[in-house]
């Protein structure tokens, strides 16, 4: 079974209806993601994975920002978060970089929103590939994922 599937099968668990979009040109990155899409890059909700001191912290940004891991999240959790290699976010998550979702990892995750992402009806998240997005409100974001919004960019 595929990262898309996988996340697909948690977003039933939820009712959530994802609604997915696929793009052979792939939407590993949030400018690769907003070419496709014809939207400003901002407006793409990107999974990073941090390596936190008992289970994996996911920070949902806004495409245009970078997560500032040495002042902000280190306030907001009480240490410095760890850069995560691809195996360890493959093994926290359950997904490959390039296509982790906002929710639904298959392990416990601590999950932060950027609170930039507000500023937009609609954003756009990963669906479990490097091909899939999916569409969705902030508002249905930070209540599906149970994420905290804070301050986090750069």
């Amino acid at each position: 079974m595929d990262g898309h599937q996988i996340w697909l099968n948690e977003c039933e668990k939820i009712n959530f209806d994802a609604n997915p979009r696929q793009y052979e040109e792939g939407t590993r990155t949030s400018e690769d993601a907003a070419r496709q899409l014809g939207c400003d890059v901002s407006k793409i909700a990107k999974s990073i994975v941090f390596e936190g001191q008992d289970m994996a912290i996911v920070v949902i940004t806004s495409g245009s920002n970078r997560v500032d891991r040495k002042k902000k999240l280190k306030k907001i959790l009480g240490y410095k978060p760890g850069q995560a290699s691809p195996e360890y976010v493959l093994k926290s998550t359950g997904f490959a970089v390039g296509g982790v979702p906002p929710f639904g990892h298959l392990k416990e995750t601590i999950k932060i929103i950027d609170e930039d992402l507000f500023k937009y009806d609609l954003i756009w998240g990963a669906g479990g590939t490097a091909e899939t997005v999916f569409p969705i409100t902030p508002e249905e974001l930070k209540r599906i994922s149970k994420a905290e919004v804070r301050d986090v960019k750069q």
